[in-house]
């Protein structure tokens, strides 16, 4: 899989996405500003703590460009079927093309998808087969730094030492409402959103089922072996090497191996 860019159009997809990004950009220009980098300035946190922020907030932030960007696995007009795997391969009654079994058609996209597990609205984008780590890097950094954010907004108002180039009284008025009811609102509600879907997400890749396939009615005989989570895991993302599972700035190739197939019984 190449770094080439694929896009949905969508603009109920385009939204979505707008205000995803626009409460990641609220957090990490918002919160530096009035917490992290003057708390710094007076010594009172280290370095690190600002180059953790920093690192988390980029690193979400490619999560989600990828995760919307990347081909979720779309199947051409004219795939070339292997012989060997003729069997495998089944005809979709939407677009009349050929694709393997366990692929799905998404009607909001106009296209079959290799192993789709849902189309999200949130990053305009399906996931499938060749996206499908990404997704789950963006719900793993989100609730990094939705946690973050949360601490930080904790801190500043129970724990941080009063700022004594700063008039207390001033920046209450100015920035509590803004500072710790709306970031700590979001920053709850995307933890725990998140940390929900993460779990979902996860549960469906070490017993093998997609969303689609839980919610379809021949779910109870769509369930696949149990399989350690190391293997479940580096054939989602395409590696064996669990480092290169957090860096989003990378191609996936699937393993050898690493696909197999079932059929309705």
């Amino acid at each position: 899989m190449k770094l080439r860019l694929h896009l949905v159009v969508d603009p109920m997809g385009w939204l979505c996405i707008s205000m995803v990004f626009g409460i990641w950009l609220y957090n990490t220009f918002f919160v530096p500003k009035l917490v992290l980098l003057p708390h710094y300035d007076e010594g009172h946190i280290p370095w690190a703590l600002v180059v953790c922020y920093y690192l988390a907030s980029a690193l979400c932030l490619m999560a989600l460009f990828r995760a919307s960007t990347a081909d979720p696995g779309r199947l051409p007009v004219d795939p070339h079927i292997p012989h060997s795997e003729r069997e495998q391969w089944e005809l979709c009654n939407k677009c009349n093309l050929m694709r393997p079994k366990r692929s799905h058609h998404c009607s909001r996209c106009g296209h079959c998808v290799r192993r789709m597990d849902h189309h999200c609205p949130w990053i305009n984008n399906c996931v499938g087969e060749d996206n499908h780590w990404l997704f789950l890097q963006l719900c793993f950094y989100t609730q990094v730094l939705s946690l973050f954010t949360l601490v930080l907004d904790f801190c500043q108002y129970y724990y941080f030492q009063p700022l004594t180039r700063l008039d207390q009284e001033k920046f209450t008025t100015r920035h509590e409402l803004a500072l710790l009811r709306v970031s700590a609102l979001m920053g709850v509600v995307m933890f725990g959103g998140m940390s929900s879907l993460f779990y979902a997400q996860m549960a469906g890749i070490l017993s093998d089922m997609t969303t689609i396939e839980k919610m379809s009615q021949f779910s109870s005989e769509t369930y696949g072996t149990k399989r350690s989570w190391q293997w479940a895991l580096a054939e989602v993302c395409g590696t064996r090497w669990k480092l290169l599972w957090f860096l989003p700035l990378r191609s996936r190739q699937p393993l050898h191996g690493g696909h197999h197939y079932r059929s309705h019984v």
